[in-house]
């Protein structure tokens, strides 16, 4: 298997993104490669965050660089000093966002979280994952969401 030097892993900030973010961590402590944690918040959203506490626009990138940094560091502390990492905040398409970071960046691996909608949601909202597979310069590791009704019944 070839070594991955440099791997993409992009969260929306959400416990679903946790899965693939987690991989992409040991992957990279693993392999002793550089990994780059990108969040892009989508300009469809009129430039306003979902997070309340991020709505003024004009402070909106510096809000979302510290929730990204507030993410991880609350859900991946034990990562941190273990591999060489980087965040970056972007404004756009996240797809498209994404891709152009793994080309710029010469990414060995993009490893991301599916967030397993189906039906309607999936129709109208589309599939970041899909549109990131179809378009990346390198191979992408898709991290499917857990089987919710699974889940459910093991809960109930």
């Amino acid at each position: 298997m070839k070594k991955f030097t440099k791997i993409i892993a992009p969260t929306d900030l959400s416990d679903l993104s946790c899965l693939g973010l987690r991989y992409a961590l040991e992957l990279a402590r693993e392999q002793s490669a550089e990994i780059i944690v990108v969040h892009v918040i989508p300009i469809g959203e009129d430039w306003l965050s979902t997070r309340e506490e991020s709505t003024p626009a004009r402070n909106l990138m510096a809000k979302e660089r510290a929730a990204l940094d507030q993410f991880l560091q609350m859900k991946f502390a034990e990562f941190i000093n273990l591999v060489e990492l980087r965040q970056s905040v972007e404004v756009g398409a996240p797809h498209a966002n994404i891709v152009e970071l793994a080309e710029r960046e010469g990414a060995d691996l993009i490893v991301m979280s599916t967030h397993g909608r189906t039906g309607l949601d999936h129709m109208l909202m589309g599939s970041v994952t899909e549109k990131v597979v179809a378009r990346a310069p390198c191979p992408v590791l898709s991290i499917p969401a857990m089987n919710r009704k699974r889940d459910a019944a093991k809960a109930a």
